[in-house]
């Protein structure tokens, strides 16, 4: 489990200490969990020689560890208020060159994150073979995602995410995700 570089409290008021602390001990630690419990069954179905549904077992484990790289993600693509600094540099001339603008882009990320259905999550990635800013909806934390693609920044639209605070009102989490972007984060991992 990674941790945090900032305090339970510091999100405050647009994600509640309550709400992270839920979100971050239970759901992400559950997805360790389930890493490491399905490590140690594919482990043992090895050193026992024995057969397992190793289908299944994939499956599995490809949606537990979605969930710990997408969470680990999250978390440190957040700041506290106003400490997140702005979008700046080739970060900020890439999105503007193709989104058209800032305020576009934001745009059409609130119309994705908005979209997800069930479960799922928001996500700006910069796709290699065209050399161009994306966002894609993953299902869950394992089904949609474009091969080699960098992931640069998400947002997490799961329902434990976001219900603490918002209850079923979705567009306000969106709207206020916005003033907790860790933009120095989101910038580092943009490498053109």
């Amino acid at each position: 489990m990674p941790n945090l570089f900032y305090g339970y409290k510091d999100l405050e008021p647009v994600m509640s200490e309550n709400q992270l602390m839920v979100h971050h001990q239970k759901h992400h630690q559950a997805y360790v969990n389930g890493c490491n419990a399905l490590t140690e069954k594919m482990d043992k179905a090895r050193k026992e020689n024995t057969d397992t549904d190793f289908r299944a077992t994939s499956k599995e484990f490809s949606f537990q560890i979605g969930g710990h790289v997408l969470h680990s993600l999250f978390w440190n693509n957040l700041s506290p208020v106003g400490k997140g600094g702005e979008i700046a540099g080739k970060l900020e001339e890439k999105i503007v060159e193709d989104f058209g603008s800032i305020e576009r882009f934001k745009k059409e990320f609130n119309a994705v994150a908005l979209s997800v259905e069930g479960s799922g999550w928001a996500v700006l990635v910069f796709e290699k073979v065209s050399q161009r800013l994306m966002i894609m909806q993953i299902e869950k934390h394992n089904v949609n995602i474009f091969p080699a693609s960098e992931i640069i920044m998400v947002l997490d639209m799961f329902e434990h995410a976001y219900y603490v605070d918002y209850k079923n009102d979705k567009a306000k989490y969106v709207e206020e995700f916005w003033k907790i972007v860790n933009w120095e984060e989101v910038e580092k991992r943009f490498k053109i």
